[in-house]
């Protein structure tokens, strides 16, 4: 078989990356779509029964603003309200308000909001527990507010990039019909609705530092909006209570104060237009809800009951005096956009599929009731004829199998047949009511019964459109499976050609190498592998996703444990006298190798112990909460404190102890150290108080931080291979000139491998440095430590492959730093809920919004420890390269770098690949399953993530690495022939 050549390898490793990013964007494009939508708006057809052709889009030409508002109050024959105030507290969970499990609010939660709590008391509010629909963010949950549609699960991203909303809506509906609208607060809404309102005053919701000015700038406006009359909708979004969720958790100091704040704003708008409604103005309605609830560390996004728990709360409706004050009672949120339609008689929007909350329409008389319960299933009708388009209720027979005291039709058959069995049942009811016919029944309450039919079909279709998947294109989610598995198969098999030719070629190259070391497999390298086993067979469970840290801590401690069982094999002690005999003779390589991976096992338990992750069990103790409670800020800060001045000290001593030239460690240490200096500056001024927001002082000084970061590891990167001499130690030096020199220091022998491994090294501890660093200055200060801890074990573990030499093949030693990532990545408070995702650090050093560079600073707070991991390759080749310069025979420095290059970059993809595929055929299998989009989905959004960790930590290595190689080859090339030159003009 033919040699597989460095730019072989090349070529099909890149064809292989390639054409997974071909399958992985299918795949998530064909599973994640977008929803589709009827287009266009509803108009005065939503005010008559569906036909079978009603579902198509008939463009008419409307009537001006002031006679389609008379002729959709006329045709919906419900008197509306007026004006509408709706006010929108970011990430409020309803418990805060109306408690929970028939239990009261805990009592200073009851004290800090006394005006709103007075209103459920005496019956002048009515609330809700109103389920919102993962994902648990801002943009999405708007968008069911007022469309009362459940949106794609890719939402979550688009959540970073609002665009606007183009599908039926309610405030498209009120501009329709001449509405004067004004919108103080998030953002978020001018971008869904563009020019659309009279007055706006918009402010940025993802600087979560901002807890006070950002509400302030809305309460500012409201004594003159609520003297003005010349609004009809006013929306408020105060986002102060999800930014002191995010940085403090739901029990914050900051919390009670928050909700006080917002208690008097309801107050105020209570008193000045409900309470005091001038005749010739209207009545007004306030409608006060959350987009969404937090858990109890204040992040959102997930599914679970903490994050999707959102308020819904009507004040200024009328006989509601019966409605207990800590209500149980639940709704979806998409059951707003309904009910405040139906409320100001306006079309139900297009895409709704929520229905409307029947106690908020006690005001209205019985026959108006049934109205309104037409109008909704009409809507629902349509929706469904569109999902369905045999779907045909027209000339339907009616079914006379009713329960005479609840209006149930017993409906069986297809599912066609059951929608029109249900609706025609309930048309029936409503039209018998109507025209007082109940000879069909011998007793019951006939409005009863009839309201029941309606609410019957109402929640089968509702929830039926709720919970119906998208129709999937499979051909394309095919073709993307298959080009995955292609794309796996072909790293593997790069991978299974290598170690056959690397290894194959050093038992020639190496004469006295133990061909037994070759052949014989150890326990450690069968559990590396099977490893990849126990993740696939995880990967169904959902139990075990949302607890995978577990598994990443077993296998690397386990991993670790035999190859420290595999180190006291070789330990010569028959005669060992003290510990101290453990580091000398015989037994020195083995003695460092036991005390790193001791080290590492320690250093692995502490962070195992730092967070308790996961979605289940985050509320046990663990040691970042004993911290919090036991000190506070001022601990966390001393914390961050001496973690940033331990690995400053690390760093440096880590750069000093290689055989290198001291000028140059010297200068390349400065340059990092001032950097690491500016973080502890940043630490010690500007970290004072968490709730603060951001001064421009200490902006300025965190991109002083990025720029020179960025230009120090930059233009070590670039410069450093072009002057790798200055890095050679002097006894090498006097050497490189004669290659032929004899000595005792065979390193000197070869100059191109040993300005390799030093280049390699350095710039691999500036990227490690300078990861680190960025790390210390952007995750939360809890995490300091832990950061501390991860660039310790990437020190150790070096410590240990330098010293373990040809007893581990090359695959192994990477697969441990790869298995230390990620559990270094859930050690650091990451799960696989989308809500663990770390926010305010995403805008640390941002003077103004940007959507990508927030995304990249997430990026990297979140995959700050498997990107750590990817960049130490570069360290790792140049301590293994130290084991080949040091034999007596000159390896062909292709082959060489084919070996430690290969190995790293191979397995990291394949790896990756792996789990990819495995996990992309789970979420194939469960499709169906009930958890497939609060469990499955999002961790597979996280698999996407780390997929590109992977590549842009591979790109990184090998770029590196390769520039390093053609520079130096380049140079010693170019001293070539000079040296001939300089030869023939002696002669």
């Amino acid at each position: 078989m033919s040699s597989l050549t460095c730019t072989n390898l090349t070529i099909f490793t890149l064809t292989g990356v390639l054409i997974q990013i071909i399958g992985l964007s299918l795949f998530v494009f064909g599973f994640f779509p977008v929803k589709p939508a009827l287009s266009g708006f509803s108009g005065p057809e939503a005010f008559r029964a569906p036909r079978s052709d009603s579902v198509q889009n008939h463009s008419m030409a409307l009537p001006p603003p002031d006679k389609l508002r008379s002729l959709y109050q006329e045709l919906s024959g419900l008197p509306p309200f007026d004006k509408l105030i709706l006010m929108v507290i970011d990430g409020l969970p309803a418990e805060f308000v109306l408690g929970k499990d028939g239990n009261p609010p805990r009592r200073e939660l009851v004290e800090a909001m006394p005006y709103t709590q007075s209103l459920l008391a005496n019956g002048m509010a009515i609330g809700y527990h109103a389920k919102a629909a993962p994902p648990t963010v801002t943009m999405p949950r708007l968008k069911a507010l007022v469309s009362g549609a459940i949106g794609g699960f890719l939402d979550v991203a688009f959540n970073f990039n609002t665009q606007a909303l183009l599908d039926d809506n309610l405030i498209d509906q009120f501009f329709k019909i001449g509405w004067k609208m004004v919108m103080l607060g998030d953002e978020t809404w001018l971008k869904l609705f563009p020019g659309l309102f009279k007055r706006h005053d918009g402010v940025s919701s993802f600087f979560v530092k901002d807890t006070i000015q950002v509400d302030q700038n809305v309460s500012r406006h409201l004594p003159d909006e609520l003297s003005r009359y010349d609004w009809d909708l006013m929306i408020l979004h105060y986002l102060g209570l999800d930014h002191v969720g995010h940085i403090g958790g739901r029990n914050s100091v900051l919390m009670a104060p928050k909700l006080m704040e917002m208690d008097e704003v309801v107050k105020m708008i209570h008193t000045n237009r409900i309470l005091n409604q001038m005749n010739n103005h209207g009545r007004t309605l306030l409608v006060v809800v959350s987009d969404h609830g937090m858990t109890e560390n204040g992040n959102h996004g997930g599914s679970s009951y903490e994050e999707t728990d959102s308020l819904a709360l009507f004040i200024g409706l009328n006989d509601v005096s019966r409605f207990e004050s800590f209500s149980q009672k639940t709704v979806d949120q998409v059951d707003i956009a309904p009910t405040l339609a139906l409320l100001f008689s306006l079309p139900i929007p297009k895409n709704n599929v929520g229905i409307l909350i029947p106690e908020t329409f006690g005001h209205l008389a019985d026959d108006q009731k049934l109205r309104a319960l037409e109008l909704n299933s009409w809507q629902l009708l349509r929706l469904l004829q569109a999902q369905l388009p045999g779907l045909s209720c027209e000339g339907f027979p009616y079914h006379e199998s009713i329960d005479k005291t609840s209006g149930i039709s017993k409906c069986n058959g297809s599912l066609e047949t059951k929608f029109c069995c249900l609706y025609t049942t309930a048309e029936f009811l409503h039209n018998s009511w109507m025209s007082k016919d109940v000879s069909r029944f011998n007793h019951g309450d006939e409005y009863n019964i009839a309201v029941g039919a309606y609410n019957e079909f109402l929640r089968i279709a509702s929830e039926w459109l709720a919970r119906r998947a998208t129709d999937k294109p499979f051909n394309l989610l095919g073709f993307g499976v298959v080009a995955m598995v292609l794309s796996c198969v072909i790293l593997l098999s790069l991978l299974c050609l290598m170690c056959k030719e690397v290894y194959g070629r050093e038992r020639k190259y190496v004469s006295n190498f133990d061909s037994n070391i070759m052949h014989a497999w150890h326990l450690d390298e069968a559990f590396a592998i099977g490893v990849i086993f126990i993740l696939v067979v995880s990967m169904g469970s959902s139990s075990m996703v949302e607890e995978e840290q577990y598994i990443w801590h077993f296998v690397s401690s386990t991993l670790l444990l035999l190859l420290l069982r595999k180190s006291a094999q070789y330990l010569q002690v028959e005669r060992a006298q003290n510990i101290f005999n453990l580091f000398s003779g015989k037994n020195k390589y083995i003695g460092f190798q036991t005390l790193s991976i001791v080290l590492l096992l320690i250093s692995g338990r502490i962070l195992r112990g730092w967070h308790q992750g996961g979605v289940n069990w985050r509320d046990l103790p663990d040691i970042s909460k004993w911290l919090e409670q036991a000190g506070g800020d001022h601990l966390l800060k001393a914390l961050q404190l001496v973690a940033g001045l331990l690995f400053i000290t690390l760093s440096l001593v880590s750069l000093s102890v290689f055989d290198l030239n001291r000028k140059s460690v010297a200068v390349i240490g400065f340059c990092f150290l001032t950097p690491g200096l500016l973080v502890l500056q940043h630490i010690m001024k500007h970290q004072d108080s968490m709730f603060a927001p951001s001064s421009y002082t200490a902006t300025m000084l965190v991109q002083i931080i990025y720029t020179v970061l960025g230009f120090a590891t930059l233009g070590i990167t670039v410069a450093l291979p072009w002057l790798s001499s200055c890095l050679n130690s002097k006894s090498c030096s006097n050497r490189f000139s004669y290659e032929s020199a004899s000595g005792p220091d065979e390193l000197c022998y070869k100059p191109l491998l040993v300005e390799l491994r030093n280049c390699s090294f350095v710039i691999g501890w500036a990227y490690i440095c300078s990861w680190c660093l960025l790390q210390l200055l952007l995750q939360q200060p809890i995490n300091s430590m832990p950061i501390l801890l991860l660039f310790l074990q990437v020190l150790v573990g070096m410590l240990y492959c330098f010293h373990s030499g040809e007893d581990n093949k090359l695959w192994v030693e990477v697969a441990v730093f790869y298995y230390m990532g990620m559990a270094g990545h859930y050690a650091l408070g990451n799960s696989n809920s989308l809500a663990t995702i770390d926010v305010a650090g995403a805008f640390i050093g941002i003077s103004s919004h940007s959507t990508i560079l927030s995304g990249i600073l997430m990026f990297m707070i979140t995959y700050a420890s498997p990107m750590l991991a990817a960049l130490s390759m570069v360290m790792y080749i140049s301590i293994k390269s130290c084991n080949y310069i040091a034999l007596p025979i000159n390896m062909d420095s292709k082959l060489l770098l084919k070996k430690l290059l290969g190995f790293p970059c191979l397995l990291l993809l394949s790896l990756n690949s792996i789990l990819l595929v495995s996990y992309t055929i789970v979420l194939i299998l469960m499709r169906n399953h009930l958890f497939v989009w609060s469990v499955f989905s999002p961790k597979y959004l996280y698999v996407c993530a780390a997929t590109v960790c992977v590549y842009i930590g591979v790109s990184i290595v090998a770029t590196t690495v390769i520039y390093t190689y053609l520079v130096l080859s380049f140079k010693r090339t170019m001293q070539g022939f000079g040296s001939s030159a300089t030869t023939k003009d002696k002669e």
